[in-house]
């Protein structure tokens, strides 16, 4: 069965409409573990710079995270004197705990997350959450180690954040730049879909979320940021690199056994605006032609040393038949489950059988080089025929391929009639309008929604028990306009 592309589960990414309403845009997670230092200035500092800049209404949520100072009546009292903040507790430790509780909880449609010690510099936050308002991106994340970052921190942390970036471009085939710096944003929509396949509860949260969505194709924004080291700092880094270490062996075993459901991530073809001016061209052509010159490259080698092996103990024409149809048989397999995405056994004998007709043509093509070759030059020397094989397999690869996907693993689904089609859900009724942060600052209460915060941490939050309460009595009032 054919599973090369798949029309995806999330609509197309949209502008929010712009309207007013009493919903936040931007809900701002700050995490905090015994922050009774901290959390009063950095949710003030916060929360004025957002008044001051941010255009819609605004949410910044304190999640408590079994702090045992005096973190929660901090945290209480903010909340009371400040309308747009709101805070919870949970009762077990973990970044990513508490920021799947309240993403998952949340009814913005843009999420976002920011350190308590405010290292980075607030002028990056509109650019990091505009991207996912106008729907160019699913998520978005500030960067340290871009080129026009201005970063000031120590040489140990300094290397420590470069080398494990490092280890995830050569483990994760990440893409991105930082990883760890505590300042992301995610949609809504996408955070629905992809929260549930991130196991980790603590600080590899963030890079298992960016690699999952990497792989699945979903657009991530990096924002150069200015940012300065707290020297302060509570986290452990040994034993935080060591879990990181542990997180990236098991993000990885899973992405090559293929056990994620990566495709519930993917957007429809098209959602790219340069997508809707490329015509008759087959969906997947693309990545079959990337799968296919690595299994042809691979197996090309492979050939070349079964020939020199057969050729020790047998003629030229003998080892390159017997070479070739070896290496057939094994690049047959290869492309009818990496390149063409057939699983499981039905129809493999009779791809097998079209792939030796294939390697018959292989073989006149090489065959007929080396007769060619030995016609010219009566004792060629082995470099000669090495070089005049492999001239005649890439001519053999190319018909290989058309043949491949004309013949032995056509899209079946072009001959099948196509299946009714689904209406594509807009996202205007998921987050209704977008609203405008009012000019006068009198404030309704936000809408709280029941959820057992335990289970909101395991990924079972669509289960909901325990009920947000109001930060303030007065938030409650019927009178209140807005």
């Amino acid at each position: 069965m054919r599973t090369d592309s798949s029309p995806g589960t999330l609509p197309a990414r949209e502008h929010l409409p712009a309207a007013p309403a009493g919903t936040p845009v931007l809900d701002v997670v700050i995490p905090v573990y015994n922050e009774e230092k901290d959390l009063q200035p950095c949710v003030r500092r916060l929360h004025e710079h957002l008044a001051r800049t941010f255009p819609y209404a605004f949410r910044i949520t304190i999640a408590d995270n079994a702090s045992t100072d005096t973190t929660p009546r901090v945290a209480a009292r903010l909340a009371a004197e400040i309308p747009e903040v709101t805070t919870f507790r949970l009762e077990q430790k973990g970044r990513g705990r508490a920021l799947r509780a309240v993403w998952s909880a949340s009814d913005a449609p843009v999420l976002a997350y920011m350190d308590v010690d405010l290292s980075t510099d607030l002028n990056a936050l509109l650019p990091l959450v505009a991207p996912l308002i106008s729907g160019h991106s699913d998520l978005a994340i500030g960067s340290r180690l871009a080129r026009s970052s201005r970063v000031v921190r120590g040489p140990k942390r300094e290397f420590i954040s470069r080398a494990y970036n490092l280890i995830l471009r050569g483990s994760l085939q990440a893409r991105f730049s930082d990883a760890q710096c505590g300042f992301k944003a995610i949609r809504r929509d996408v955070a629905q879909v992809l929260l549930p396949l991130v196991e980790d509860t603590g600080w590899f949260f963030d890079t298992e979320m960016l690699v999952l969505a990497e792989r699945a194709g979903l657009r991530i924004h990096e924002v150069p940021v200015d940012w300065v080291d707290d020297p302060d700092s509570t986290v452990h880094i040994v034993k935080t690199a060591t879990d990181d270490l542990k997180g990236v062996w098991r993000v990885g075993r899973a992405l090559a056994t293929g056990s994620l459901p990566l495709d519930r991530l993917t957007r429809p073809f098209g959602d790219d605006p340069r997508d809707r001016e490329i015509k008759d061209v087959p969906k997947g052509l693309a990545r079959q032609l990337v799968g296919f010159c690595v299994v042809g490259g691979l197996s090309t080698l492979f050939y070349l040393l079964l020939y020199s092996g057969f050729r020790v103990f047998t003629g030229s024409q003998t080892a390159n038949a017997l070479a070739l149809l070896v290496s057939a048989i094994a690049n047959t397999a290869a492309n009818r489950r990496l390149t063409f995405g057939v699983r499981g056994p039905g129809g493999a004998v009779r791809h097998q059988a079209q792939g030796l007709v294939v390697f018959g043509i292989g073989l006149a093509l090489t065959s007929g080089s080396l007769a060619a070759l030995n016609a010219a030059t009566a004792e060629p020397a082995h470099s000669t025929e090495l070089a005049v094989l492999i001239a005649a397999n890439l001519a053999a690869t190319v018909l290989r391929f058309l043949l491949f996907r004309a013949w032995v693993f056509p899209d079946r689904r072009d001959d099948q009639e196509p299946p009714a089609a689904q209406e594509t859900p807009d996202p205007r009724q998921d987050y209704g309008p977008l609203p405008q942060r009012p000019a006068e600052r009198r404030h309704a209460p936000y809408d709280t929604t029941r959820f057992r915060v335990g289970d909101a941490a395991d990924r079972t939050w669509r289960d909901a028990t325990v009920q947000l309460q109001p930060v303030r009595p007065t938030d409650t009032d019927p009178r209140n306009a807005r």
